[in-house]
């Protein structure tokens, strides 16, 4: 994470902006980039070659970065189903305590060192 945004509260932010802007329903994701092929937020594939091996995006519905060949590493979805009963229209209060108190990251360190390794 340092490698490639900087920070963790670097890729904090990146993450949070991601799923804050995300037009009504998708997800947002923290992936592993197996290939030079990547998505934008519709699902078009997009040649990348920044030398980075992650990478934060968000997709509509439910597009997935397999499509691309990148490993998820982290998905949060934001579709107002997954957040509404407990947060109403405080997407950024769910995305907040999605960060700080429900992800594993042993899990998501797990992930990324299974996806280097098979890269």
């Amino acid at each position: 994470i340092n490698k490639d945004f900087g920070s963790f509260d670097a890729f904090v932010y990146e993450f949070k902006a991601a799923a804050a802007t995300q037009f009504g329903p998708g997800w947002a994701w923290l992936v592993y980039k197996s290939a030079r092929l990547s998505a934008d937020s519709g699902g078009h594939p997009k040649a990348i070659d920044d030398g980075k091996k992650l990478a934060v995006f968000h997709t509509n519905d439910a597009m997935t970065p397999l499509v691309c060949y990148d490993v998820p590493l982290l998905a949060i979805d934001v579709w107002e189903h997954a957040y509404y009963l407990d947060y109403q229209h405080r997407r950024l209060d769910y995305i907040n305590a999605f960060l700080n108190e429900l992800v594993n990251w042993d899990a998501v360190n797990a992930r990324y060192k299974a996806a280097k390794a098979a890269a």
